[in-house]
């Protein structure tokens, strides 16, 4: 789940800074039978003028810990004119749902951001409802966030560490820790653990100099590298060093790792060495430098037209038009395509429908919305949804529930653009269960090394919980030896949002849920390849709607 600077609605105020929040648990309650807690910190934000809490975002996993220190920070924007209420809930994670309701409580914590921003650290008791047993505690840090723009990017390795393992070598990975003003220190990186090995290389680093320093080279750094255990909370400690960001941005740089416990013994030099393979600053980039610099986003819409959808015909039916207001396949259109309508020069947006059988009689999982065998672009939202209207009288519909043929079809155009000038979006529509998940899953790991992002909104009452395989927000996406390179799909079931109010409301809160990660998803593909955004700006390029298909029922752009 990406983590998005929050805005709270209604507000015209300008917010006077952003603030990151760390936080770290102590002495947390065990609900693990045969291991200890997976740890997890999930932040509420109130809304303005509201009593009503919304999930803000979520730190990563930590497996098998009472004692979490949690890498992933909260930023969020400061306002000393308003009272920001703030909820935070520690849970133990015990399966790959995003649902809260599917994981232990451990307990919650209350506060507004500006007692946090007045004390800079606070240690408080975390609260059972309906218990007063103990649960353990929580530490909140903040930290306003100075405006710096600068990354660490810098490979590390590590020379002849001490051996910790009986059986083995050592399984070593390393933790960044940043000096804060009362000389604690507080977790801001984790290395991947290298197995076996006592001169491991870690792969790349980018660390934003904000989050290590905040903007301070000079700034005092702790690296502690660890010998990993497998049960988590007995990580074997190999040796500490002292540096700042100004000494890790050296190549060549090297530090001695020493272990507390033996500095003091006559023989004792270091339990070995860090050094720096190489280093450099880079600018860290945001979304708007692209978009400004004439980045295209390139809008593909998918719908589901499979039998489980009902009759259009019937008022129940999903699909079911009528006069009085929007179903829910037209909700999520709208929302979403109002919104980055906005990012396409020419706004010229292609559509799909997939599990229809269309006007020939031929089942397609990758069909035109408009039903125009050469050319598969609508003008603009209004465009899209009179296509769909259309498609919905004509087209029968079918079934299986097939998302690789759209996947594929976005992708091969990505794959023709991977020079970051252009950056594709598919939203796709569907109210039941895939039904060709492998193929799916390997389809979305081909895309995640493309400049695509994929977003799916679910519709009607089905049980999506298949799709937490493809929004892997806390598990890379593998299959047949593959990896995702990174992770590009959202997805959002609409019933969440039905009830927010009114049609407008429900629309507003639907976009920004779905569109959320679009703007990290896009920045992590243009920093993985780094790519820049041009120096001079792009002039609108329109994208070819392509040769015919040899089949008339799967045609391509």
């Amino acid at each position: 789940m990406a983590q998005p600077v929050y805005n709270f609605p209604l507000q015209t105020s300008i917010p006077a800074s952003k603030v990151e929040i760390s936080v770290a648990c102590r002495d947390l309650m065990n609900k693990d039978v045969t291991s200890k807690s997976d740890s997890v910190c999930v932040l509420y934000v109130c809304e303005f003028g509201s009593t009503n809490f919304v999930e803000f975002g979520r730190t990563e996993e930590i497996k098998d810990s009472l004692n979490p220190d949690f890498v992933k920070k909260f930023i969020i924007e400061y306002r000393f004119e308003e009272q920001q209420k703030l909820r935070f809930l520690v849970i133990d994670a015990d399966s790959e749902s995003s649902s809260i309701k599917k994981h232990d409580y451990l307990g919650e914590y209350e506060c507004s951001l500006g007692e946090l921003v007045s004390q800079g650290a606070t240690t408080s008791p975390l609260r059972c409802k309906g218990s007063t047993q103990n649960c353990g505690s929580i530490i909140v840090r903040t930290e306003e966030v100075l405006a710096c723009n600068d990354v660490l990017v810098m490979k590390l390795c590590g020379i002849k560490l001490d051996k910790k393992d009986t059986f083995g070598k050592s399984d070593p990975f390393l933790v960044f820790y940043k000096c804060n003003e009362d000389q604690s220190f507080t977790a801001v990186h984790k290395s991947e653990v290298i197995k076996n090995t006592l001169n491991p290389s870690w792969r790349e680093m980018r660390i934003p100099v904000s989050s290590l320093c905040n903007g301070d080279v000079n700034r005092t750094l702790k690296v502690e590298c660890y010998d990993w255990d497998s049960d988590g909370s007995s990580h074997d400690l190999i040796g500490v060093c002292i540096t700042n960001v100004l000494e890790l941005s050296t190549p060549n740089s090297t530090f001695e790792l020493k272990h507390p416990k033996k500095a003091s013994k006559k023989k004792y030099t270091n339990s070995g060495t860090i050094r720096v393979e190489h280093a450099r600053m880079i600018k860290n980039y945001g979304f708007l430098d692209y978009i400004q610099a004439g980045v295209q986003m390139n809008f593909t819409v998918a719908i589901d037209f499979t039998q489980s959808n009902g009759h259009p015909s019937d008022p129940r039916s999903l699909h079911y038009i009528n006069n009085v207001g929007l179903n829910q396949y037209a909700t999520a259109l709208q929302s979403v395509g109002n919104i980055i309508q906005d990012y396409d020069s020419d706004k010229m947006f292609p559509a799909l429908g997939f599990g229809g059988k269309l006007p020939d009689g031929s089942v397609s999982h990758e069909f035109f919305l408009n039903l125009n065998p050469g050319n598969p672009f609508c003008a603009g939202i209004g465009g899209v949804m009179h296509a769909y209207q259309s498609a919905i009288r004509s087209v029968a519909l079918w079934g299986p529930t097939n998302f690789a043929p759209v996947i594929n079809h976005v992708a091969r155009f990505a794959a023709a653009m991977r020079d970051g000038t252009n950056y594709f979006v598919l939203l796709i529509i569907t109210d039941g269960v895939i039904t060709d998940m492998p193929q799916t899953v390997q389809a979305v790991i081909e895309a995640s090394y493309l400049p695509m992002s994929i977003i799916i909104v679910g519709v009607g009452n089905a049980d999506f919980s298949a799709m937490n395989v493809l929004d892997a927000d806390n598990k890379v996406l593998s299959a047949r030896g593959r990896s995702a390179q990174r992770d590009i799909v959202q997805f959002v079931p609409l019933r969440d949002y039905l009830t927010s109010g009114d049609n407008a409301m429900v629309q507003a809160r639907l976009a920004k849920a779905v569109l959320a990660e679009v703007p990290d998803q896009f920045l992590g593909y243009m920093r993985r390849h780094n790519i820049e955004p041009p120096k001079q700006r792009l002039a609108p390029q329109s994208i070819s709607s392509g040769p015919p298909m040899p089949q008339p029922s799967v045609p391509q752009m």
